[in-house]
C-alpha cells in the first residue's frame, strides 16, 4: 500500500537536503583553506629552521623543490613567496663563502616576488620580502649597486605606507639605518629606538600563526642583544639573546653570540 506523502513534507525535505549539501560545500572548502594554511605554515617553519640551523644543504633541497612545482604551472602567490624566501635566506647563508650563488639566490627571491606583485601590487608581506632581497643583492653586484638600493628603499617604503606597525618593516628599517650609521651618533641612536620598537610589536605579533609570514623574531632579539652589548649592557644583552634561543632553540648565529658573551 502506497501511502501519500504531503507536499508540504516534500518541501520541507528537499529544502532540508539543500542547506545539508551547501553546509558540506562550506565545510570541504574550510578544509582545503586549512590544509593549505598549514601547508604554509610547515614550510615557513622548514625554511626558518634551516637557515637558523645553517643547513645550507636543506635550504638547497627545499628551493629546488619549491621550484619544481612553481616551474610544473599553477602556482599561486603563496607558494611563490616561500620560494622567494627561501632564496633570501640561502643567500643570506651562502654570501660569505659563495658570492655569485648568492647574487643568484637574491636574484630568484627578487623574481619570484615580482610575480606576486604583479598580482597584488599591495602584497605588504612580499613588498617587504623584495626590499630585504634587493638590499642584499646590492652587496654582490657592480653595476646595480644604486639602483637596488633604491628599488630596496621604495619597495619598503611602500610597505610601511600600507602597514607603518608590521613588525617586519620596522626591524628592516632600524637595520639599514643601522648600518649607516655611526656608533653613538644621533642617527644611531634613533635607529635604536627603532630597533627597540621593532622587537615590541614582534612581541605584541603571533610568531605561532599557520599562514601569515612570521619570520624576523629570533633575527630582531639577537640584534637588540648585540646592540645592548655594544652600548655595555651585558645583562640586557644576555637577556635577549636567550629570548632569540628561546624562540629559535637551533639558532647559531644566537648560540655564538652567547658564548662570546660569556668570555667577557
Amino acid at each position: 500500500m502506497q501511502v501519500a506523502v504531503p507536499t508540504v513534507y516534500l518541501d520541507y525535505m528537499l529544502r532540508g537536503l539543500l542547506r545539508f549539501r551547501s553546509v558540506l560545500a562550506v565545510l570541504l572548502g574550510l578544509a582545503g583553506v586549512l590544509t593549505h594554511a598549514q601547508q604554509g605554515g610547515d614550510l615557513q617553519a622548514r625554511i626558518l629552521y634551516a637557515f637558523h640551523a645553517e643547513d645550507t644543504n636543506q635550504l638547497a633541497d627545499l628551493v629546488q623543490t619549491l621550484g619544481t612545482q612553481v616551474r610544473a604551472g599553477g602556482a599561486d602567490g603563496s607558494l611563490r613567496y616561500h620560494l622567494a624566501h627561501a632564496e633570501y635566506r640561502l643567500g643570506l647563508l651562502v654570501g660569505e663563502t659563495d658570492a655569485h650563488a648568492a647574487e643568484s639566490a637574491f636574484t630568484e627571491c627578487i623574481d619570484q616576488l615580482r610575480s606576486v606583485l604583479q598580482q597584488d601590487v599591495n602584497s605588504v608581506e612580499a613588498l617587504i620580502l623584495q626590499s630585504a632581497c634587493y638590499s642584499n643583492h646590492a652587496r654582490f653586484t657592480k653595476w646595480e649597486t644604486g639602483l637596488d638600493r633604491s628599488r630596496a628603499a621604495d619597495r619598503l617604503s611602500a610597505a610601511a605606507k600600507l602597514a607603518p606597525r608590521n613588525p617586519r618593516v620596522v626591524y628592516l628599517q632600524a637595520m639599514e639605518a643601522l648600518a649607516r650609521a655611526k656608533p653613538g651618533s644621533a642617527e644611531n641612536q634613533r635607529a635604536y629606538a627603532k630597533l627597540q620598537l621593532s622587537v615590541q610589536l614582534f612581541e605584541d605579533s603571533s610568531s605561532t600563526s599557520i599562514d601569515v609570514p612570521g619570520w624576523g623574531h629570533a633575527e630582531a632579539y639577537l640584534e637588540l642583544g648585540r646592540q645592548l652589548e655594544l652600548r655595555g649592557d651585558l645583562v640586557g644583552a644576555r637577556n635577549w639573546i636567550e629570548e632569540s634561543l628561546i624562540m629559535a632553540p637551533d639558532f647559531k648565529a644566537a648560540q655564538r653570540q652567547l658564548a662570546t658573551l660569556a668570555q667577557r
